[in-house]
């Protein structure tokens, strides 16, 4: 049972002192290139795009994929990661400075509620993040409390209710594993929905 009242506190008892990781630096022309060939790449996609815009089929194809369906950014995102990377390489001059946090999803008990479950999991709880993803609401749902929507890259959205993030904005990307948030109690919720429809939480919780 995780009970750390912070992520200082985690990391003393995992017997780690909270530290700046400073990466390796390389070659300034590296980044150059890196940099060059991922502004191109958006350029072509751009281009693609535009080109693809006059084509009616083309056209009834997107509309169709904004407008009326989940649209999945939180994969898209994925997937330009892995394959392209960031358009400005920053993340690789940069020192992090970020306290590191890894932890699982312990709980005490849990009970069917409502549209998902209830997990005992104890005052001040840490709620690590289950699955990587876009956080596409932060605010009150009737029922659950404060409530954290993550668009996973899986394709579905899970509701982290009756937990405070104040790092957290709209639209992060956020890791798996990664620290969400704090426990406003002794309860969290998880909701998983999938194309308007909510799913069995035993087929995504061990």
């Amino acid at each position: 049972m995780n009970e750390y009242k912070s992520v200082e506190k985690y990391l003393k008892k995992q017997g780690k002192e909270p530290s700046n990781s400073t990466k390796q630096e390389e070659p300034f022309h590296k980044y150059l290139i890196s940099f060059v060939s991922r502004v191109l790449f958006a350029i072509i996609i751009f281009l693609v795009a535009l080109i693809g815009c006059k084509n009616p089929t083309f056209k009834s194809f997107v509309n169709e994929q904004v407008y009326h369906t989940n649209f999945q950014f939180a994969s898209l995102k994925e997937w330009y990661q892995k394959n392209v990377g960031n358009v400005i390489p920053l993340d690789t001059t940069l020192p992090s400075s970020e306290p590191v946090f890894s932890e699982q999803l312990f709980y005490q008990s849990k009970n069917l509620y409502k549209d998902g479950v209830q997990l005992k999991v104890g005052e001040h709880y840490l709620v690590p993040i289950l699955e990587s993803g876009i956080v596409v609401f932060m605010g009150e749902k009737e029922g659950y409390g404060n409530t954290i929507v993550i668009q996973q890259v899986n394709g579905v959205d899970l509701w982290y209710c009756n937990i405070t993030a104040s790092d957290l904005k709209l639209y992060d990307y956020v890791e798996k594993g990664n620290l969400l948030g704090e426990s406003l109690g002794e309860d969290i919720y998880l909701v998983f929905e999938k194309e308007g429809g909510f799913l069995n939480y035993q087929d995504y919780l061990e």
